[in-house]
C-alpha cells in the first residue's frame, strides 16, 4: 500500500476498516470506553463522527445515525477497493442490494451494501488510517456468519477480484474459507447463520471481534455500562480461546476475545 499525509491506499479486495453507526454518539463514547478503554476524536468528516484509539491507534469509527435513518447498530467492515463505482456494479450484478452511494465521503468514496443473505458491508475508495485487522489496535478478527461459506466465497470473492489481487490468498479450510494478504490471515468466513433466526447474533452477519486482556473482567464491564449477553450462551472458543459475543446498549454485536500474549 502507499503512504500519503500520514494516511495509506489500503491493499484491494480486503478489509480497512470498520464503523458503527449509533443513536446516541454520547452513550456510545461512555459505552466502549468503559469496556475497551478507547479514546476519542472528531474525524475530517466532523465532529458527530469519531475515531476511536487505543494507545495512540486507531480503532474503529462510531457515528451518529441521522434523523428519520434509523436501522439496527451493526458493526460494519469496509472493503478497499479501486474503483467504488466498479465494486457497486459487481454487488448488484451478484444479487445483493446496494443500499447506499457510491457517495463522496471525506477525501474518498464510499458505499454499503447488503450481500445475498443480508450480511452489511461497506466499501472504499480512497486513502486511510494505517490500520490492518491483527495488528496493533486494531480488531483482532473479521469474520463473517454466513449461511454457505462456498456461496458467500463465491460472492466476495468476485466482487472483491480476491483471485487476481496480487498476495491474496483464499484458503478452503475443513469448516470455514480465510482470505489471507501477504501470509496471515485477514478474514473468515464461516457457516452458520439461519436466515429465519429471530435472534439478531444468529443470522448471516459480520463479526468484529475485539481483544482484551480479560474476557470476563471486560464482559462484566460492559453489563455494568448497559450492554447484555444475547441469548442463547455466545461463548465460543476462538485460536486465542476463550470468546465471547456481547451487545451494546443500542443493540450492536461484538466479540472479546483474549488477547496475544506479550
Amino acid at each position: 500500500m502507499s503512504e500519503s499525509a500520514g494516511h495509506v491506499v489500503p491493499s484491494a479486495g480486503v478489509p480497512c476498516w470498520v464503523n458503527l453507526m449509533v443513536s446516541d454518539l454520547q452513550a456510545a463514547q461512555a459505552f466502549y470506553g468503559a469496556v475497551l478503554g478507547w479514546q476519542f476524536r472528531a474525524s475530517s468528516l466532523g465532529d458527530q463522527f469519531l475515531v476511536a484509539s487505543a494507545d495512540g491507534s486507531p480503532v474503529a469509527g462510531i457515528g451518529e445515525r441521522q434523523p428519520g435513518f434509523a436501522p439496527a447498530s451493526v458493526w460494519t467492515p469496509y472493503f478497499a477497493v479501486r474503483d467504488a463505482d466498479v465494486a457497486a456494479a459487481r454487488i448488484q450484478e451478484r444479487g445483493a442490494t446496494l443500499a447506499v452511494g457510491p457517495v463522496a465521503l471525506g477525501e474518498g468514496r464510499a458505499g454499503l451494501a447488503a450481500d445475498p443473505d443480508g450480511a452489511v458491508f461497506g466499501f472504499w475508495e480512497g486513502s486511510a488510517l494505517t490500520w490492518l485487522p491483527g495488528e496493533g489496535r486494531a480488531p483482532a478478527r473479521i469474520d463473517l456468519q454466513t449461511r454457505d461459506v462456498f456461496d458467500a466465497a463465491m460472492f466476495y470473492g468476485g466482487v472483491f477480484e480476491w483471485a487476481t489481487e496480487p498476495d491474496t490468498e483464499v484458503v478452503y479450510r475443513q469448516d470455514h474459507v480465510e482470505v489471507d494478504r501477504d501470509g496471515r490471515a485477514v478474514l473468515s468466513l464461516h457457516g452458520g447463520g439461519a436466515q429465519t433466526s429471530v435472534q439478531a447474533h444468529l443470522r448471516p452477519r459480520w463479526l468484529v471481534t475485539f481483544a482484551v486482556d480479560d474476557v470476563e473482567r471486560a464482559a462484566a464491564a460492559a453489563i455494568d455500562a448497559g450492554g447484555s449477553r444475547p441469548q442463547p450462551s455466545s461463548a465460543t472458543r476462538s485460536p486465542q480461546g476463550f470468546s465471547r459475543t456481547l451487545q451494546d446498549p443500542d443493540g450492536g454485536l461484538f466479540t472479546l476475545t483474549r488477547g496475544a500474549s506479550d
